[in-house]
């Protein structure tokens, strides 16, 4: 059984983050920890939030962790409070694949061409030394433009640009990268671009929204891909699986009153698809 670490913030009320990605990669068959980045109240979503950050948590963890020689066979990373946090995560991802650990990172950092409040500059640069050690990278097309360098296109981007700032990715060290709601110029719905190292080749996946916002939603496709592709499935395939697993948990809550908690995963998870699964 796979054992994988994942660094990410922990809800008090809300399926997002630890609380959505945990459920689905245990009923996948994987055995999990957890290095919390912050404890936040509930969703953002509700407009009202309390954040607790536990940097220095982390940095005591990982000491007493390295004194006890713990290891995993993968690590996911997702939001990231702070700078101080992206410099510790980076090394602390950079010294495990060193000893062949896979390192899957989320770059949680911004959206619709802006950057969430309080990421700056100097965390961008953290989260570039953290995707020069990843297997695979997992940015939105807001996050990838920003750690490319590219030009973000507000209309939609040719597919030859959005192969550029995956090239661009690639370049500073990541090795599959899995870009999301991507918009290509001149085409209906929008799609997922990606590059599997392995395969050494580009895809395009394209996908009609789903007028319907639950939070976490990437945080369930995030979880699937990983699981799928610790489980042997190629990545186009895995990322494929995990869009095809959104969507259909999305259709069967639709009707959810309460849509800013997220999508209650108790109930569906019979809707991941199992074929190679951490078992």
């Amino acid at each position: 059984m796979s054992k994988i670490l994942l660094i990410n913030d922990m809800p008090g009320y809300g399926k997002v983050a630890f609380s959505a990605m945990i459920p689905v990669l245990s009923h996948m068959g994987y055995e999990l920890f957890n290095l919390p980045t912050a404890v936040v109240s509930n969703t953002l979503d509700y407009g009202k939030f309390d954040i607790l950050e536990t940097t220095d948590y982390m940095k005591r963890t990982i000491g007493i962790w390295d004194e006890l020689g713990f290891d995993f066979d993968a690590v996911s990373t997702g939001f990231i409070v702070s700078e101080e946090q992206a410099r510790i995560i980076a090394e602390f991802c950079q010294k495990k694949a060193e000893s062949g650990t896979l390192i899957f990172t989320d770059p949680i950092m911004g959206d619709e061409g802006q950057l969430y409040n309080g990421v700056t500059e100097d965390t961008v640069s953290h989260m570039r030394n953290l995707i020069s050690v990843s297997d695979c990278c997992v940015p939105n097309y807001t996050e990838a433009v920003c750690l490319s360098g590219a030009e973000y296109r507000a209309d939609g981007a040719s597919e030859e640009e959005l192969r550029d700032v995956i090239d661009r990715l690639l370049e500073l060290g990541a090795h599959s990268v899995v870009i999301t709601s991507c918009q290509v110029a001149g085409e209906q719905g929008k799609c997922v671009m990606g590059y599997d190292h392995k395969g050494k080749q580009y895809f395009k996946i394209g996908f009609q929204e789903i007028p319907i916002r639950f939070p976490g939603t990437g945080d369930i496709f995030s979880a699937v891909l990983l699981g799928r592709v610790l489980g042997g499935s190629g990545l186009c395939e895995s990322t494929k699986a995990a869009m095809d697993t959104v969507s259909e948990m999305i259709r069967c809550n639709a009707d959810n009153a309460d849509k800013y908690k997220g999508i209650p995963l108790e109930s569906c998870l019979d809707l991941i698809e199992r074929g190679g699964n951490g078992r």
